[in-house]
């Protein structure tokens, strides 16, 4: 019996006895099996194609179900049908601010500067009497947020079929909400009259309604039947925070205990999704109640680690060492990475800045196969 079968049956024998049986669960519980999980977020067919030698494009669910068995620890959604998908050429689109994502392409990355020109527009505005952001994409969350009935039928359009059968077992279910609290008004503005207005006296009043919209938000979300949240909010930068530690407790942190509160008193976990490098407020979104992060290699994970036991923990890995796409580069960043996920049961394998299309499929492939060997714990 060779060394890998005896780890998988440890592996077994672990969850069948002491544990529920999803190791995604498992995982973000802290309690994670000896092979760590992988959680990607992948947009990359040409990868596809490479590793499954099935063209992604024209048969994509044959391509999907192939790289599942090649690589189940991926996990992959399959498709329904093996529909065609477009070829995208348009890597770029500076006009409607968006670029390649996969076959198709990204939400805008033009904010609130379509309708807000000016300070004095800003102050004008009142997020509450707005309430219906439909026909808003910016906004990314772009519902009618005019009472809870509307925002739970809008909610329950991202919860699977499945979900209430599962709700209080042992089961990865959940959702997620963009809008956390600091999305809002970076979203809704525009990165520089955000910037501009956010110390001003006058824009307590737009934060209290935003908060107010959220507070509708998070009472259906408590409602939702599934076992986890994920609540993105990107709070910091590649170089850190954006605003002060004094601005977020007076705007952000209170919101977030209040809300998760509500989450966690309905028996569902909070994973809270932050781009950028987010050591400086990693204490304060504990405190908050998350029971740990998504987040990006910039930030410090053997740190989180070592603080909070077995918290979740995923985005670690980086997607400019498979850029360059070096053998001895890309295997010293997943026995890195391992290392880490042996200091957490909760610790995820995942390019915390993503998988798209421009990753050589040859360096996806080196970065899977050292997974395959070194990550367990």
């Amino acid at each position: 019996m060779s060394s890998e079968s005896v780890a998988l049956q440890r592996e077994e024998k672990i969850v069948e006895t002491d544990f529920p049986s999803d190791p995604a669960y498992l995982t973000m519980m802290g309690k994670g099996p000896r092979r760590i999980i992988h959680s990607e977020m992948w947009s990359n067919p040409d990868a596809e194609t490479y590793l499954t030698g099935i063209d992604a494009y024209d048969h994509p669910r044959q391509c999907r179900l192939r790289l599942n068995e090649l690589y189940p620890c991926l996990g992959l959604g399959i498709p329904h049908t093996d529909t065609l998908l477009p070829r995208s050429e348009n890597n770029v689109d500076t006009e409607a601010g968006t670029t390649r994502w996969g076959a198709g392409q990204t939400s805008t990355f033009v904010h609130g500067e379509s309708v807000f020109k000016s300070a004095a527009d800003v102050f004008a505005f009142s997020p509450l009497e707005k309430a219906d952001f439909r026909g808003w994409p910016f906004v990314v969350e772009n519902w009618d947020y005019s009472n809870e009935d509307v925002i739970y039928e809008q909610a329950m359009k991202r919860v699977w079929p499945g979900a209430a059968e599962l709700q209080g077992k042992p089961a990865y279910t959940g959702t997620y909400f963009y809008n956390t609290m600091f999305m809002w008004p970076m979203l809704t503005f525009g990165w520089e009259l955000f910037l501009e207005c956010c110390m001003d006296p006058r824009f307590e009043r737009i934060m209290n309604e935003f908060a107010e919209i959220n507070r509708r938000v998070f009472r259906v979300y408590s409602r939702l039947p599934l076992n986890y949240i994920a609540c993105h909010d990107d709070i910091v930068m590649s170089s850190g925070p954006v605003c002060s530690p004094d601005w977020m407790h007076k705007y952000i942190f209170p919101r977030y205990e209040e809300y998760w509160g509500m989450l966690k008193a309905s028996g569902k976990a909070v994973i809270f999704m932050v781009d950028g490098r987010v050591d400086a407020y990693v204490d304060d979104v504990m405190a908050c109640g998350a029971r740990g992060f998504i987040t990006e290699p910039y930030t410090d994970f053997k740190a989180i680690a070592r603080k909070f036991h077995n918290c979740y923990l995923t985005g670690e890995g980086d997607n400019r060492v498979l850029s360059r796409n070096r053998p001895e580069e890309i295997r010293a960043m997943v026995q890195s990475m391992a290392e880490t996920g042996k200091m957490s049961g909760g610790y995820a394998m995942s390019i915390g800045n993503h998988i798209p299309w421009n990753i050589p499929g040859e360096a996806v492939k080196r970065y899977l196969d050292d997974c395959n060997e070194l990550a367990w714990r």
